[in-house]
């Protein structure tokens, strides 16, 4: 017998049908002899619609207390109605809120953080033979206001859930059947990977794979939460995440992450003297605008030249910001180009293997794929090219990198 938390995200619990379906697969899974949690978020458009709800009233700004209040219902609905499938079915199950199971936050409303879970409840229920259905996304604090997670936060409710109930497995149910080398909608021959490590996935979800939420995958690793993640539309054995282990060898790269929102600023020709880089970037943090990828050159003429990379919606704000500081800096040239992407490399077997950058770059330069900006880690190459050559250039590292074969 094991202990299972499932997460059901919002496509596989957007219709009657599917929840019904969902309801089979949870049953199935009790079958088999497993204590089962499943954490589900809204049915699929339904936090959209209360957002725009909230954003006809209150303004294209909604936010706060009272816009939590509201967003945590679409969870509410999706716990009851499975709730109920499963008790026709003659299965034991009970629904319940972030409050209801004291899932404690801080109090940042729309963004707040998980800080602790009372486990009491789930153990008396599940040992009482019940499977228990969580609403993700949302909590409660102190003063017992409701709080949300921020977009993805289900991910995030399943991971705490399992961790505080000391889960055999977490399962991510999605509307893929795992983690693949890259994604096959831009190369077809990418493969399912059967593990990748919780170091691995987080790099991924950095740089651009939208297959789990990047906080819930800090949280697997940090409290070594196994993650599964599955298909529940189809069967199969989905793609494991874990820690990595040192009895298997580690394949050169996993996979190539891409990111199609980035843009590139520059300031060319300011003074060369200590602080200018603080000068530059200051003000564009101040403006709650996320850097990525950082180049500094400098010239022999006492000058130098600033690039870096933001994401595409922040490309204009971006671009006033810079306006105005190269007057303050006493000279410069703003430019940019709101047309480029990120192509990264991943795999923890990079740090014991030498000339996986020149492989790389040395497979782009022959299809003529000009490379922009670098950035390396131990376990990530990522460059910046120009967006055309975005699908080219995957395909090209994926053969480059036999990511096709199994290893």
């Amino acid at each position: 017998m094991a202990l299972i938390v499932q997460k059901y995200g919002g496509t596989s619990v957007g219709s009657i049908e599917r929840i019904e379906a969902v309801a089979e697969k949870v049953i199935a899974s009790k079958n088999q002899g497993h204590k089962v949690v499943v954490v589900v978020s809204a049915m699929s458009g339904e936090t959209n619609r209360l957002m725009g709800l909230a954003n006809e009233v209150q303004g294209q700004v909604a936010h706060g207390r009272e816009l939590d209040v509201l967003l945590s219902t679409g969870e509410q609905v999706t716990i009851a109605l499975l709730a109920m499938a499963l008790q026709r079915r003659n299965c034991a199950a009970i629904s319940t809120t972030g409050a209801q199971l004291n899932i404690r936050t801080d109090n940042k409303f729309n963004k707040a953080r998980i800080q602790n879970i009372d486990a009491g409840l789930l153990h008396r229920s599940l040992d009482a033979g019940k499977v228990v259905v969580v609403a993700g996304f949302q909590g409660v604090d102190d003063e017992g206001n409701i709080t949300t997670l921020g977009r993805g936060g289900s991910d995030t409710t399943a991971v705490a859930v399992a961790a505080a109930i000391k889960a055999d497995e977490c399962q991510i149910y999605t509307d893929v059947n795992g983690v693949y080398t890259t994604d096959p909608r831009v190369e077809p021959n990418a493969r399912r990977l059967d593990s990748v490590t919780f170091e691995e996935m987080l790099e991924m979800a950095s740089l651009g794979s939208k297959v789990l939420q990047i906080r819930a995958v800090e949280f697997a690793g940090k409290y070594d939460v196994p993650l599964r993640v599955l298909s529940t539309f189809s069967e199969g054995p989905g793609t494991l995440i874990t820690l990595e282990d040192e009895s298997m060898e580690d394949p050169l790269v996993s996979g190539i992450a891409f990111n199609r929102d980035e843009a590139q600023l520059t300031v060319k020709g300011v003074p060369d003297r200590p602080g200018v880089a603080a000068h530059i970037l200051g003000p564009i943090a101040d403006k709650n605008i996320e850097v990525d990828m950082i180049v500094q050159n400098v010239g022999s003429d006492g000058t130098t030249d600033f690039t870096f990379t933001v994401h595409r919606n922040d490309y204009e704000r971006g671009m006033e910001v810079l306006e105005n500081t190269v007057v303050e800096l006493g000279g410069g040239e703003v430019g940019g180009d709101p047309h480029i992407v990120k192509l990264s490399l991943v795999g923890v077997g990079m740090r014991s293997h030498a000339g996986i950058a020149s492989r790389m770059f040395t497979a782009l330069a022959q299809e003529k794929i000009n490379i922009r900006m670098i950035s390396t880690s131990e376990i990530k190459i990522s460059v910046v090219v120009d967006e055309k050559y975005l699908e080219l250039g995957v395909r090209v590292l994926h053969e480059a990198f036999e990511l096709d074969q199994e290893k």
